[in-house]
């Protein structure tokens, strides 16, 4: 459900309500500057931005559009920023945009496109509350409260995966035939989102550094400074968690290559005794066909059958023991028998 709030922040007092864009437009002629905070907001409601503050047309296509990359645009009369805040719905990570921008006694917010229920600054009203001496100060020391707001919650929500990647871990250890690689492949896919967007979030806050935007002070630089130190260590740690990821897809890998070789070579043991059995008895079996079918003694004669079975078992015997022991001798000589 779209709603809009509009509030007048001075020095000297605490943030006053106002009733809607006219009131507000009308009190930049007042000390202080306005707030004008969007949720959710409709093509008509923030189209009149374009002639009561001078906002850019392209502006309110970039805060309408949810397939845009974190970036900054300088435009005359004000600067427009786009960063993404994330969090952990189950195993699902959410991405919400967030937007802004800034003039010079004005500061406009744009939130929660698509209105999925999820509402990323519900907790900024305490935080502004707890720093309204730093927000009274001006535009850009609320748009610091808030952007340190978002990076906060990026922390959580990097912290999470921290958690989730040491459970896969230990299922992957505990268990690798059980365990489901798709769970790597989902860590790997939620790590490459969060690296895009921290990296262009971290150009952002260089640009802003480097006072590339007429709206941020000098003084506010030094704060700005504080809020890309953090962003930088939120982008090494989520390279750090890719290096992990990968590292456990190599593991998972040479895991399953393991017990694959494992059952080869048990599978290799296994035919090689067979064959060696059906090699022993190949000779016997054809001496077995011989004598099977009488012709020993009538090769003998049949009143010497007393003497020929037994002298032809006992070569049955001889043959047996002697393939066996050479074909056991070459299997010991063998280095890959096992």
């Amino acid at each position: 459900m779209a709603e809009a709030r509009f509030f007048h922040i001075t020095p000297t007092a605490k943030p006053r309500p106002l009733a809607d864009l006219d009131q507000a437009v009308a009190c930049l002629e007042s000390p202080g500057y306005v707030w004008l905070d969007y949720y959710d907001p409709t093509r008509e409601q923030i189209e009149p931005l374009v002639s009561a503050l001078g906002v850019h047309p392209l502006t309110v296509e970039d805060c309408l559009d949810e397939e845009q990359v974190p970036k900054i645009e300088d435009y005359p009369g004000n600067t427009f920023l786009l960063v993404n805040g994330f969090r952990y719905d189950g195993e699902t990570l959410v991405f919400e945009e967030i937007d802004f921008v800034i003039g010079k006694n004005y500061l406009i917010t744009v939130h929660g496109h698509g209105d999925a229920g999820w509402r990323f600054l519900d907790g900024l009203a305490d935080r502004v509350s707890v720093e309204l001496d730093m927000a009274a100060r001006g535009a850009e020391y609320l748009m610091h409260v808030i952007l340190d707001y978002v990076i906060d919650k990026k922390l959580t929500a990097i912290e999470a995966l921290q958690d989730r990647i040491d459970a896969t871990e230990e299922d992957l250890i505990q268990d690798t035939g059980a365990f489901d690689p798709g769970a790597l492949l989902r860590l790997r896919r939620d790590l490459l989102a969060m690296r895009k967007s921290l990296f262009h979030e971290r150009e952002i806050l260089g640009k802003i550094c480097r006072r590339d935007s007429p709206f941020v002070g000098e003084k506010a630089i030094y704060d700005y400074r504080d809020l890309y130190d953090h962003l930088t260590k939120s982008f090494e740690i989520v390279e750090v968690y890719r290096e992990m990821v990968t590292n456990a897809m190599e593991m998972y890998l040479s895991l399953v290559n393991n017990k694959m070789s494992i059952v080869a070579n048990r599978t290799n043991a296994t035919v090689r005794r067979l064959t060696l059995i059906t090699t022993v008895f190949m000779p016997l079996t054809l001496l077995a066909g011989i004598g099977g079918m009488s012709e020993w003694s009538m090769m003998t004669g049949p009143a010497n059958w007393r003497l020929s079975y037994p002298l032809f078992l006992a070569a049955m015997a001889v043959i047996g023991a002697i393939s066996y022991r050479v074909l056991a001798w070459l299997e010991r000589r063998d280095p890959n028998a096992r």
